[in-house]
């Protein structure tokens, strides 16, 4: 049998690779940015009205987002409202800043 993802990588490598995998759509970006300039929690319908898909898509797309812990969301009744993982981010600008820091880039070698 082969080895698994948990065998081979690190666990922040492979929360790092889900949290790209979930960056590598831009309606995802887009609701991400959303949150962002929201600040407090949003409700699904307000991102529905920004966005030109439909509910079930922006859920699917907020799925995929809270899967990778960059969105929270909270139930309120019949709505659930959503807002961008304080933890989620941190996360994120650090193991995007370590992977792509500085020191790393050298002369160009093509």
């Amino acid at each position: 049998m082969g080895a698994t993802k948990a065998d081979v990588f690190t666990a922040e490598q492979v929360k790092l690779a889900q949290l790209a995998k979930a960056l590598a759509h831009p309606a995802r970006v887009a609701i991400v940015q959303m949150l962002a300039r929201r600040g407090n929690a949003c409700v699904c319908g307000d991102i529905v009205d920004e966005l030109p898909l439909a509910q079930s898509t922006v859920s699917q797309h907020l799925k995929e987002l809270k899967e990778a812990g960059l969105v929270a969301g909270e139930i309120s009744g019949v709505q659930t409202c959503y807002c961008l993982s304080a933890e989620g981010v941190r996360f994120a600008r650090l193991a995007l800043g370590e992977l792509l820091a500085e020191p790393a880039l050298k002369p160009a070698c093509c």
